[in-house]
């Protein structure tokens, strides 16, 4: 293994040499480069442990998702005190072991003795939680006890993370880099194509008395019924199907694991299926006014889109002010129309 590691080391320095983006933005440039490097990393990491390379960016990205930022290496005077590339965070007990004296233990050989995760991956003798190769190559590695299947890569996540639903958005994440093969993914469209007559305002939060006091956890786009209903985000279909509140739904979550909720539609678009990829812009259904009732209650309101959006922090599901992005969208959107006329 320790020859794999080295090889690693040497194949490692050609890969952070920054590659050239064609005509986009700083912004965009600096962060499809980034995206590539990290892609590489996990690449290699799955030569080494055979752990599949789209999983490894599904952890890193969710970890990157439910953590406001990365953390920086401890050495200061270190040249590897940039902030790190990657975003998966061991906590001390885990790198360390739990019972270790020492929760800021980088000896391979105490960490191993107590338990711990961590793991030396770029051969320097030390395991560093803060180190992006040290890191990866733990998470790989501790993957790879489990198996290889998506079942076994499955019980691996819900040992880690003793949570349902982190399994599930990584696994939906693995299947959205494995799809595109690629981990940049940028863009975005408003919920209903803007040619068609709707109208919008910001309704989070306002009261909602059918089913119980509760409050509106969305903005409600109104249109016309068998208006086309668009996917905002890069994502996958988590959801589809009825809920007695919001009728004929579907549920979508994006590569920054943010779930998208559409309710009250007429309609499926029968192309996509619960698990299937979608892109910006692409038609899932259409507007209607189902819901409030059992299956194929209709009616009870004027047709609209109800559009919500929900964070995962790791722990939670929380709802959000959705107006803010709508607004976003649409005005790119219509900006983008003027550039290609």
């Amino acid at each position: 293994m320790r020859y794999k590691i080295l090889f690693f080391i040497l194949a490692l320095s050609l890969i952070f040499i920054p590659v050239p983006i064609r005509a986009a933005s700083p912004e965009k440039s600096t962060a499809e480069m980034l995206a590539r490097e990290r892609q590489a990393l996990f690449e290699h990491m799955q030569m080494i442990t055979g752990t599949p390379w789209y999983y490894l960016a599904a952890i890193d990205q969710y970890e990157r998702n439910i953590h406001k930022k990365p953390k920086k290496n401890s050495d200061a005077s270190a040249s590897a005190s940039l902030v790190r590339k990657t975003g998966i965070i061991f906590s001390p007990e885990k790198w360390s072991g739990f019972l270790n004296p020492n929760p800021e233990d980088t000896n391979p050989a105490s960490i191993s003795f107590f338990g711990g995760l961590g793991k030396d991956g770029d051969g320097d003798g030390k395991a560093e939680p803060d180190n992006d190769l040290d890191v990866v190559y733990t998470m790989a590695s501790y993957v790879s006890k489990f198996g290889y299947t998506e079942d076994d890569i499955r019980i691996a996540l819900w040992n880690y993370y003793a949570r349902d639903k982190n399994v599930e958005i990584v696994s939906e994440l693995a299947s959205l880099f494995r799809h595109h093969n690629r981990l940049y993914l940028s863009g975005s469209a408003f919920p209903v194509p803007l040619h068609y007559t709707y109208s919008y305002r910001s309704t989070w939060g306002d009261p909602r008395g059918w089913g119980g006091r509760r409050i509106h956890e969305g903005t409600d786009i109104f249109a016309g019924y068998g208006t086309p209903v668009r996917a905002t985000k890069h994502g996958v279909i988590e959801t589809m199907g009825w809920n007695p509140y919001g009728g004929w739904r579907i549920g979508i979550r994006d590569v920054d694991s943010i779930y998208h909720y559409y309710a009250h539609l007429n309609g499926f678009n029968k192309k996509f299926k619960t698990g299937d990829v979608v892109q910006p812009g692409d038609v899932i259904g259409y507007v209607g006014s189902s819901g409030y009732g059992k299956p194929g209650t209709s009616g009870k309101f004027p047709p609209h889109l109800h559009y919500g959006v929900y964070r995962d922090n790791g722990k939670n599901e929380y709802s959000y002010d959705p107006y803010p992005l709508l607004k976003r969208w649409e005005r790119e959107e219509y900006k983008t129309r003027r550039k290609k006329n």
